[in-house]
């Protein structure tokens, strides 16, 4: 089990972890949390109907790494300029939609972290994370999120960018967020796997 997810009888997941490990992925998650933060003209008060009745940006982010967690939703990318009709669209749909999906984003991002932080202390040697079913597929949106925001991050664009990763010098400052990556792209890999029927 040592890396790899492994299904649990009634549903769920499990999977051993060292400290290192656990450490790398609570400090991405937390990472991701940050960079998600509340968006703009989201309504972080306490107030539950301002929530439901707030409007997201209807312009897409600045960042690259959030502009690929919240795509425009009505845009081509083999067209990197959409035409008026295509960006009013977008912008309608990212006004509705956005704040609901960094809310989602943000709740996956501290399951992990939550799940982390229940396992034993730190310098036990690591530990097993259960988890369950609901939990496995927060566990599976907070890696494609990881994964999406340090492939962005690498300026990963399709399949033969990875491949061009796996020859890099160990030299390259690089070398740590690819290595991260494809690590956690073996954890989507198999928790994938355990949740399939």
């Amino acid at each position: 089990m040592p890396g790899t997810f492994e299904p649990l009888p009634g549903g769920g997941a499990a999977v051993a972890l060292d400290d290192v490990e656990i450490s790398i992925i609570r400090s991405l998650a937390v990472q991701l949390l940050e960079l998600i933060g509340p968006g703009p003209g989201e309504d972080t008060s306490a107030d539950p109907l301002a929530e439901l009745f707030a409007e997201g940006p209807s312009e897409p982010p600045s960042d690259p790494v959030l502009r690929r967690l919240f795509p425009d939703a009505y845009s081509d990318p083999e067209e990197p300029v959409a035409d008026e009709e295509q960006q009013a669209h977008s912008a309608e749909f990212r006004r509705y939609t956005e704040n609901d999906l960094r809310a989602g984003k943000r709740e996956n991002a501290l399951a992990v972290i939550r799940s982390l932080d229940e396992l034993a202390s730190p310098g036990d040697g690591g530990a097993v994370l259960q988890l369950t079913p609901e939990r496995s597929q927060q566990w599976l949106g907070a890696l494609n999120d990881l994964r999406l925001a340090i492939g962005s991050r690498l300026e990963i664009a399709d399949e033969d960018d990875t491949d061009l990763l796996y020859r890099l010098p160990d030299e390259d400052p690089r070398k740590p967020m690819v290595m991260a990556y494809l690590w956690l792209g073996g954890l989507q890999e198999t928790l994938i796997s355990t949740l399939l029927p």
